[in-house]
């Protein structure tokens, strides 16, 4: 696995974790790469057995059998290529572990023949930390020889200053992909899942000449459980500022934080120009969130006073991106939904539209306000606003996130030189 398999390129993924193993199975179904070099950075269980049992089971998706052939009850055929190098064959796709080395720049991707690599640890979020930071970092790939670095996880930058250099952008498939410039961009971030989903759901409202007249808006995601959490409370570190993280993930409903609004205006800038809030609410499921978003513009009338902007209207705006630029990433369904049918479904978003809500009310502004602006005016004004309800379902792993992370990945491999 040293060359370019059946002239496809190899893929890098660091870190088996959630989304590194899902990962791993989208582009095992998509064969869009010609084999993957996992590394994992240490041994598996006891043997080989092990190793493959844990890369083909899953308690939320079911086996890699049933992912790729639902309940047909055909198998994958998976045999051991190379037992010393650690080479398996799934379905004819090759995928190779290592396991010696955690810092990304002691990974020879070079070597493996590797140019593009998605991190998916969740440890290097820092672009600008030096490759030789003792703790690692994501341009460490750099220099072991990958070309391009996709890290599933929005950056987290320590110096401010530098975050708005626009050398390591932030992408998001179907909404800003296409601003990719192979030239300069080296490591990207592909955000989040809840910031998938969001951005899926906000941009057709940004797009529409009525709706983009937003005043302010608030998100709260009822979100799965994650690896993060504690399956039984446990002590706090020292320093925790957050007591909730370390309560029991199976007994409880958490509230918790997601700087979901913070990334997402480095995908939609035009979230800048308003006030734009977003928390979570973490609950014992193990995938599918919910996007709850509220959202208030302001609204012009029609000459018989009624609003223009309704709920119609607005269920209107998402089936036109259904069918257009969003199409195979946003779905509006008229059924009524519970989130498992949301499993593994391959949408960024999926609206809920039986609960999309909007109520139209009066902004009034006292002639005195006005007066103090310098508009001499002696009566008061009435501005109607529209507030609105919108419900988003997203499958925080697989169907959502993965899958916009993979088709991110695949736009991006398909410009290597």
């Amino acid at each position: 696995m040293k060359t370019r398999a059946g002239g496809k390129e190899l893929l890098g993924i660091n870190g088996l974790g959630r989304i590194g193993k899902l990962t791993l199975w989208h582009h095992i179904m998509s064969g869009k790469f010609g084999g993957a070099v996992v590394n994992i950075g240490r041994d598996v269980g006891k043997n080989l057995d092990d190793l493959l049992h844990s890369l083909t089971a899953d308690s939320t998706y079911g086996s890699l059998d049933r992912f790729l052939y639902g309940y047909s009850g055909r198998k994958c055929d998976i045999r051991v290529a190379d037992s010393a190098k650690i080479i398996f064959e799934i379905d004819g796709f090759p995928v190779k572990i290592l396991n010696t080395e955690r810092n990304p720049r002691n990974i020879n991707w070079k070597s493996e023949g590797v140019r593009i690599v998605v991190d998916c640890t969740g440890r290097f979020r820092d672009p600008f930390l030096p490759e030789d930071d003792p703790k690692g970092s994501v341009t460490g790939h750099l220099s072991a020889g990958a070309h391009k670095v996709i890290v599933s996880a929005p950056f987290s930058i320590k110096n401010k200053a530098l975050a708005d250099s626009g050398d390591f952008p932030t992408l998001i498939y179907g909404i800003n992909h296409l601003t990719y410039n192979p030239l300069k961009h080296h490591v990207i971030s592909a955000a989040s899942c809840t910031t998938t989903g969001l951005a899926h759901m906000i941009n057709p409202l940004l797009e529409d000449p009525e709706t983009n007249k937003i005043l302010t808006a608030s998100m709260s995601t009822v979100h799965a459980a994650t690896n993060t959490q504690s399956v039984l409370d446990a002590v706090p570190g020292a320093g925790a500022s957050d007591l909730r993280k370390n309560r029991s993930v199976i007994n409880n409903i958490i509230l918790s934080s997601t700087g979901a609004a913070q990334t997402l205006e480095k995908v939609l800038p035009e979230i800048i120009n308003f006030g734009f809030m977003a928390d979570s609410i973490r609950i014992p499921t193990t995938s599918v969130s919910l996007i709850a978003l509220n959202i208030t513009f302001h609204s012009r009338l029609h000459e018989n006073r009624a609003p223009i902007i309704n709920a119609d209207y607005i269920k209107n705006i998402y089936r036109t991106a259904e069918n257009g630029s969003q199409k195979g990433l946003l779905f509006f369904s008229k059924r009524q939904n519970v989130s498992l049918d949301m499993l593994g479904f391959p949408a960024a978003v999926v609206i809920e539209g039986n609960e999309i809500h909007t109520r139209t009310g009066f902004l009034k502004v006292p002639a005195e306000i006005l007066s103090q602006a310098g508009i001499q005016d002696m009566r008061d004004i009435h501005i109607p606003v529209t507030h609105a309800k919108i419900m988003g379902w997203y499958d925080n792993e697989y169907g959502s996130y993965v899958n916009c992370l993979g088709k991110l990945t695949e736009h991006i491999a398909s410009q290597l030189g």
